[in-house]
């Protein structure tokens, strides 16, 4: 449901703050690798894959590619464009 979609890209986000650094320009970004690693969002997001392509169709998040594959893709980096 829409609504599960949208709970889920709000806990995202609060994890790639968590997980995340800030860049000069006061972005936070996130490795893919590392937000596929931790133990919290490996509970949390069923799909992790998933969520991130929703929370980037919304314009909430920005990654290179389409589709990322854990190992393949770890070091893509995932950006929070809203704050």
């Amino acid at each position: 449901t829409t609504m599960n979609v949208e709970h889920e890209i709000s806990l995202l986000v609060e994890e790639i703050r968590r997980l995340g650094t800030k860049n000069a320009d006061g972005q936070v970004s996130v490795k893919f690798g590392v937000l596929f690693a931790d133990e919290k969002c490996a509970n949390l997001f069923e799909a992790l894959v998933g969520t991130l392509k929703a929370a980037k169709r919304r314009k909430i998040v920005t990654y290179q590619g389409e589709l990322l594959l854990q190992g393949v893709h770890d070091n893509v980096d995932i950006m929070l464009l809203q704050d």
